[in-house]
């Protein structure tokens, strides 16, 4: 599942952004109201978990603005409000569920698995490119043949079939499957970079992983890519 995290407290983001990759979500981070909004207009997302009190726009104005132009993303607010009559005006103004800080994140995963479930959401099974399939549960990498992959690379894989309509760059990778404060450095990307090559090339996928120097990689056709671009 994607989720979009907007707070503008950078280490309760962070914190809050681990706890979930634990749990195999795939998150991106916003730092205010716009940028929250900018990215939901260019992105598609499973749920929004959403701090009321954000620079640009407030937890109320995204809130309002999504639902006037009839984005129905299910929404988890995030707020240090004790007022009751303020958490029913963000219930009433689109909002799907809050949680009033401080919270535990064994509360938080619950809330947003209450969520997914509410709006039909949930964990697919298998995503698939092409004939090249990945399976949640068992960590199969099929297509002709198949082989199970490791958490990581499982979770580096899932994120280039989800993003196969554009360049990842390595940073993004690093965000996306380690933690903000992992020691994970370039070469250890390029190494999981190369193993996954590897295991596509083992089970006949019909796709690779492409490189562009300086850019970053890309899930791509196999009938379709030059030797030098690998």
């Amino acid at each position: 599942m994607k989720l979009l995290l907007a707070e503008d407290e950078h280490d309760l983001s962070d914190a809050i952004a681990k706890v979930l990759r634990s749990k195999n979500y795939d998150v991106e981070c916003a730092f205010d109201g716009q940028e929250a909004l900018d990215k939901i207009y260019e992105n598609t997302y499973d749920a929004l978990i959403l701090d009321v009190m954000m620079p640009k726009k407030d937890g109320f104005a995204v809130v309002k603005e999504l639902r006037s132009q009839d984005n129905y993303i299910p929404i988890l607010i995030l707020t240090a409000i004790t007022d009751i009559d303020d958490k029913v005006s963000l219930l009433d103004s689109g909002a799907d569920d809050y949680l009033t800080k401080p919270f535990s994140f064994k509360e938080l995963l619950a809330r947003i698995r209450a969520l997914l479930r509410r709006s039909g959401g949930k964990v697919k099974d298998a995503y698939q490119i092409g004939e090249t399939k990945l399976d949640h549960e068992t960590f199969e990498l099929s297509c002709k043949g198949k082989l199970r992959l490791t958490a990581t690379e499982y979770k580096m894989m899932e994120y280039l079939i989800r993003n196969h309509n554009s360049l990842v760059s390595t940073e993004k990778l690093m965000d996306a499957i380690w933690d903000y404060d992992s020691d994970a450095e370039i070469n250890v990307v390029w190494a999981y970079i190369s193993s996954l090559r590897k295991k596509l090339e083992q089970i006949g996928s019909d796709y690779t992983i492409k490189a562009v120097r300086g850019v970053g990689y890309q899930l791509y056709p196999r009938s379709g890519i030059k030797p030098s671009e690998e």
